[in-house]
């Protein structure tokens, strides 16, 4: 199979620059490497009617391309279940029955991030199962048999983060995010995997479940984020953070990927021009502060 990047939005609403800037980058990542680029739709969760035919229009506007029909997470449910079975079979999942208020206030083992799974219904009796069944549905989670796991990131480094036992399936039938990522980019042949650095966290809980599915571990690059003038995560109560926003107020598309690419110390006019003189280890490795530019700014 051959070897590919990829950009993975989820279809909530239209894309901001943030989301741009990541898409930019892994398209001038996969393409300087010669891999493919590919484009995955993950609305397993949050998908607001319309919204990916925007996502798709925007990124063709900044100049993203991709080589092969667009993939969604939905038309791919029985992959995942394949997994959960197989992973179920060999005895490493678990029915679980906690809410949320449940595990944050249960104690954490120690040097767990608030929020990790503190494995209480690691050791339940298939009688205290069914009594549970009764009154909550479960979901599915991981027996995890390490702690932590070291991934290495081409941009930061080595990174050890901690594993428990996250969830596999939703108690809603919903597949989880952790694994839905393993299974698709596995079946898509992705070996290269670039996003924002926000997610580098689970990322040793993600190469830790391909390694028990026997599934390959791709090349991680975590990016800086895009950030507001306070320093917190860009978000579209921003102000004119989308093309469509930024368009109201006359600034073109041409304009935002030129600001954008200037951002990571590259050469304006289209990607293709930018990707000539791309090289990793020159990219910025702070957040970049977004200032949303005058009407009228031109274009290159």
């Amino acid at each position: 199979m051959t070897s590919a990047g990829r950009f993975a939005p989820s279809p909530s609403g239209e894309l901001h620059v943030g989301n741009l800037r990541t898409a930019i980058l892994a398209w001038l990542f996969a393409r300087s490497t010669g891999r493919n680029f590919l484009l995955r739709v993950e609305d397993l969760d949050r998908a607001r009617s319309g919204a990916e035919a925007e996502q798709l229009r925007d990124l063709h506007a900044v100049g993203v391309t991709w080589d092969a029909a667009v993939v969604r997470q939905t038309e791919r449910t029985r992959l995942y279940a394949a997994a959960i079975d197989s992973l179920t079979a060999e005895g490493r999942t678990y029915e679980c029955f906690c809410t949320r208020r449940e595990i944050q206030d249960a104690p954490s083992a120690p040097h767990a991030p608030q929020g990790a799974y503190p494995g209480t219904c690691r050791r339940l009796s298939e009688a205290e199962r069914e009594i549970r069944r009764a009154s909550r549905p479960a979901s599915i989670r991981l027996r995890a048999d390490v702690s932590e796991w070291a991934v290495e990131d081409q941009l930061q480094g080595n990174y050890t983060g901690v594993v428990d036992d996250f969830v596999l399936r939703r108690n809603d039938g919903v597949t989880a995010y952790n694994l839905a990522v393993v299974v698709d980019d596995a079946a898509q042949g992705i070996d290269q995997v670039v996003r924002g650095d926000d997610l580098l966290p689970s990322t040793p809980r993600q190469a830790y479940l391909a390694t028990l599915l026997g599934l390959p571990v791709p090349e991680y690059a975590h990016v800086p984020l895009v950030v507001n003038h306070d320093g917190a995560r860009l978000a579209k109560r921003d102000g004119a953070v989308t093309l469509g926003d930024l368009a109201a107020v006359g600034i073109a598309a041409g304009t935002v990927r030129d600001i954008i690419l200037r951002s990571l110390g590259l050469p304006e006019g289209s990607l293709e021009t930018a990707l000539a003189a791309f090289h990793p280890e020159g990219l910025p490795r702070d957040p970049w502060v977004w200032i949303t530019p005058k009407a009228g700014t031109a274009s290159g």
